[in-house]
């Protein structure tokens, strides 16, 4: 089946370019210039992914993303100016799974639109099914993690680098690794986007047992510790 991909772009010729790289690879595309459209349209006809510039007319597509966060987990590549780190850091804050800063090559573009959309259809049919670390419990063909029975809403990044991590609680895992986990490419994204995925996941399971620590100048390891009280003294 074709993947849909929405532009979402008010500069016509990035737009434009952009969408006949997209269409030349083979995926659907449809196009669309403000945040009130790239809302209606993701809404109605729910694409396999979004390329979403944060500067549009009529508002920012980091607020773009954090509504389609609270309503959907549909993969986000935010395009991002060069001289705005603030607004790449928001956008990974608030569920954007990579960025591409401008100006920037269409087929790195491209690359990492087959990269997140790869990586998702392989967490959609991977054989195993399930994850677990004490009290975590990773559905991968739902696409759902629960702690102890709770809910914990995470974008498809997160849910990745939580799996990557919960496969091998104990053990050290270089940025490398993560970020080839988070994009399956090895030059994509930097390590402050990793950095970034890694907050939210503790903020997220903040009291569940579970603690992603700082293997200094190296990356990161999941360990399952004692869970906090829930009606302490």
């Amino acid at each position: 089946m074709t993947a849909r991909v929405l532009v979402v772009e008010d500069e016509p010729a990035i737009r434009d370019a952009v969408a006949v790289a997209l269409e030349q690879e083979r995926f659907s595309v449809e196009a669309v210039a403000t945040a009130a459209d790239a809302l209606a349209r993701t809404r109605a006809s729910s694409p396999d992914l979004l390329v979403l510039d944060v500067m549009l007319p009529d508002g920012s597509g980091i607020e773009v993303c954090r509504r389609l966060r609270a309503e959907s987990d549909v993969p986000i590549i935010m395009l991002t100016a060069r001289s705005t780190e603030v607004d790449r850091v928001l956008g990974l804050e608030v569920g954007a799974d990579d960025y591409v800063v401008k100006p920037f090559s269409l087929a790195e573009l491209v690359s990492r639109v087959r990269a997140l959309l790869r990586r998702r259809e392989l967490d959609r049919v991977g054989t195993t099914t399930t994850v677990a670390a004490g009290d975590l419990r990773i559905d991968l063909v739902r696409q759902e993690v629960r702690v102890d029975g709770r809910n914990v809403g995470l974008t498809p990044a997160e849910l990745r680098l939580l799996t990557r991590l919960a496969g091998e609680p104990g053990r050290a895992f270089s940025r490398d690794e993560l970020m080839e986990t988070l994009w399956d490419v090895e030059t994509s994204g930097t390590s402050r986007a990793c950095d970034t995925h890694v907050l939210n996941l503790r903020r997220k399971l903040h009291g569940a047992g579970l603690a992603i620590e700082t293997v200094r100048g190296f990356g990161y390891r999941l360990r399952v510790t004692e869970r906090l009280s829930r009606n302490p003294d």
